[in-house]
This record gives C-alpha cells, structure tokens and sequence, in this order.
C-alpha cells in the first residue's frame, strides 16, 4: 500500500520553530517531487514549498519564503519542511504529497499521492 504519512506538528509559540517529516511507505521517493501544502479553516489549500526528486530544485510561496526550508534525506524515504519564525497566520494542517512527472508545482494537479496531514497551531 503505498502511504505518506506526516509528522512532527503541534502547538508552537509565534516565533517558535517545528520541523515536519514527510515518510513514505510502499514505495520509495526517489523518483518523487514532493510538496508541502497547508489548509486553515475556511481557506483553500494552499501550497507551500517544493523539492525535486534529487533535493537539488526546491521552492517556495512568497508568505514563507526565508522562513521555512525544505530537505530531503531519500536513504531514509523521508522529506522535512523546517519552519522557523512561526507566525499564527501559518495555523494550518500540513500535508505533503507526492508528484511523479516532477512538475515542481505549487498546485495540487501534478500530485498523485497525498498524506493525511499534521495539525500545526501556532499560539501564545
């Protein structure tokens, strides 16, 4: 079965700093792009960073641009979004996806394979 599933969420203080982890299961990532999407409560999805199958291509949306850094490790099938200087604006659950055709998109159309997501809440 082939699965991604997410971790690493919680509740932070603003300013604070999570780094999520994206794993996959039944398949190997490999040959995968990978986004990070978010979707807070009453808003669309929105995407958030990207990375190429090799790590060496990665982007990402101007409201977390030096502020979050996307990675990749593939000896261990998983890709990380680090996110620092966390705003309450970015509340939100978090889900990574996976894109065979390495579109490098921002958008959800090229992704084949989603996670469930981690809720991220960023409070004092």
């Amino acid at each position: 079965q082939l699965q991604l599933v997410e971790s690493g969420g919680g509740l932070v203080q603003p300013g604070g700093s999570l780094r999520l982890s994206c794993a996959a299961s039944g398949f190997t990532l490999d040959y995968y792009a990978i986004g990070w999407f978010r979707q807070a409560p009453g808003k669309e999805r929105e995407g958030v960073s990207c990375i190429s199958s090799s790590g060496g291509i990665t982007a990402y949306a101007d409201s977390v641009k030096g502020r979050f850094t996307v990675s990749r490790d593939n000896a261990k099938n998983t890709v990380y979004l680090q996110m620092n200087s966390l705003k309450p604006e970015d509340t939100a659950v978090y889900y990574c996806a996976a894109d065979r055709i390495e579109a490098l998109a921002l958008e959800s159309w090229p992704y084949d394979y989603w996670g469930q997501g981690t809720q991220v809440t960023v409070s004092s």
